[in-house]
């Protein structure tokens, strides 16, 4: 008996991953002229950028990334000039609020601190601070294995440094304040010269956790994050995007890649791209296997990271002169901040849920969810304003109950990894396959641009191996 056989589809590229990585490489691959395909396990493009409605009223809210800033952001900046997108500053008016541990709520300036403290605790936070500076200006940007006392950093948690370095207290609680909000993960979890390495790329302590200017959560698109990701697929041939097609396996022989999807259709190339998180790796039969220090990254630690936004009628809290801001230590909405797009008539506070009490309210059925989200909510603002309006809308997203994403926003390494041939290895290419993502990123990797960034340097380096084998 005969059977059908599908002849495999020849390329000079696969690129795997329809987000911003794969799709910007693609972008320079198709202008150099070589061949490729663009293959997304997902029905859509953008990756951990998806831009939803916000409410019957209009505009629209981000699930996923949403800010970039207009000066060291350089990539992604360039990329909204050219799209025409409309840029929103984050607001930073208004009087912030602050949930302590006993449920307790008081409202702070938002440049200030949300409780006051001692003159121990301040001698504690600026030692914190201080100590934090000089080892991330010592840090290695490109090797970090190579900078001062890399190994010895490296063998501790970042909570581990901050009781033995830094000196414990009150610095110790905001650098897990820091691994929360940045990571999805507890101070504990995490390597510490990983998070120093982490902060090198975001060009420093004061700029990764600020909303001003050259700050990491400085600048909105009003149009939605993940038209980036449709504006670049529109950019190259049609049809060269493949949605809803997993890749199951890759096979390097000689000087070519086979690619085999889910689907059943093969590709044949020889170059493949691989914008895949490493913690995903084990989803892909390789063959030959990858290299031990590649398979030891797929066991680094994906963020616990989730929205609940908050959409409502009117701005009320602007009006009762608060920024949006919260801060919780107790949970399940750890901090937020205001998202509104007045033009739009949106108007919106994104509440994140993250690390452990992230981890925790993910247990709650959808409905303890929201109700929990809720509850705390109007705790904290009743506190200020007289009656505490309902939302015209909830959107909700966890991103670690996405079977091709599993958490956010990026796989992180534990204590001893950096300095491992693991962490050597993160930009390293197999054999013809290479690698890029926001992880493998030398600026900004957690963020768009460092995706961005990434999918520039992943095509460089194909488009200069197969010119230098054309000759």
């Amino acid at each position: 008996m005969s059977s059908f056989h599908i002849q495999p589809v020849d390329v000079d590229v696969v690129i795997l991953g329809a987000g911003l990585s794969g799709l910007r490489a693609a972008v320079d691959i198709h202008k150099s002229g070589l061949s490729y395909v663009v293959l997304e396990a997902v029905d859509r493009v953008g990756g951990k950028t998806l831009s939803v409605p916000a409410s019957s009223q209009g505009g629209v809210v981000d699930i996923g990334a949403a800010w970039i800033n207009d000066t060291s952001q350089v990539e992604m900046y360039r990329l909204a000039k050219e799209f025409g997108f409309e840029l929103i500053e984050q607001t930073t008016t208004g009087l912030n609020l602050y949930q302590g541990s006993n449920h307790k709520t008081i409202s702070f300036l938002y440049s200030g601190m949300p409780f006051p403290l001692n003159d121990k605790q301040q001698a504690q936070l600026y030692e914190a601070f201080g100590q934090m500076a000089i080892l991330v200006e010592r840090s290695d940007s490109e090797q970090p294995w190579l900078g001062p006392d890399a190994r010895r950093i490296d063998s501790l948690t970042l909570a581990e440094l901050g009781e033995k370095e830094i000196g414990g207290g009150i610095g110790s609680a905001v650098l897990n304040v820091l691994s929360q909000a940045c990571l999805g993960l507890e101070s504990n979890e995490v390597g510490a010269l990983y998070v120093i390495d982490y902060i090198k790329a975001a060009t420093g302590l004061e700029n990764i956790s600020s909303d001003l200017k050259d700050g990491a959560q400085y600048l909105r698109n009003r149009q939605g994050n993940q038209t980036f990701s449709t504006r670049l697929a529109e950019s190259l041939d049609i049809g060269a995007v493949k949605l809803s097609t997993p890749v199951s396996k890759i096979t390097q022989s000689g000087e070519v890649c086979m690619v085999a999807s889910s689907s059943g259709r093969t590709y044949r190339c020889k170059r493949v791209l691989l914008s895949v998180p490493s913690t995903l790796y084990p989803l892909i039969e390789f063959t030959p296997s990858l290299p031990a220090s590649k398979e030891a990254l797929s066991k680094s630690k994906l963020g616990y990271y989730s929205k609940t936004i908050l959409v409502f009628e009117k701005p009320w809290w602007r009006d009762a002169g608060f920024s949006g801001a919260i801060a919780s230590q107790t949970g399940p909405i750890v901090f937020s901040r205001d998202t509104c797009v007045p033009d739009d008539k949106q108007y919106s506070i994104t509440c994140f849920h993250v690390a452990e009490p992230g981890r925790q309210w993910s247990k709650l059925r959808a409905e303890d969810r929201r109700e929990a989200v809720l509850k705390q909510f109007r705790a904290m603002f009743s506190t200020v304003v007289d009656k505490v309006p309902e939302p015209i809308n909830i959107v909700e997203k966890e991103w670690t109950k996405e079977p091709w994403a599993r958490g956010a926003p990026c796989p992180v390494m534990g204590p001893g990894v950096l300095t491992s041939d693991a962490g050597k290895a993160v930009r390293e290419p197999v054999g013809h396959i290479h690698f890029i993502g926001t992880e493998t990123s030398l600026a900004w990797k957690g963020y768009m641009e460092g995706t961005v960034q990434s999918g520039i340097r992943g095509a460089k380096e194909i488009i200069a191996d197969l010119t230098a084998e054309r000759g």
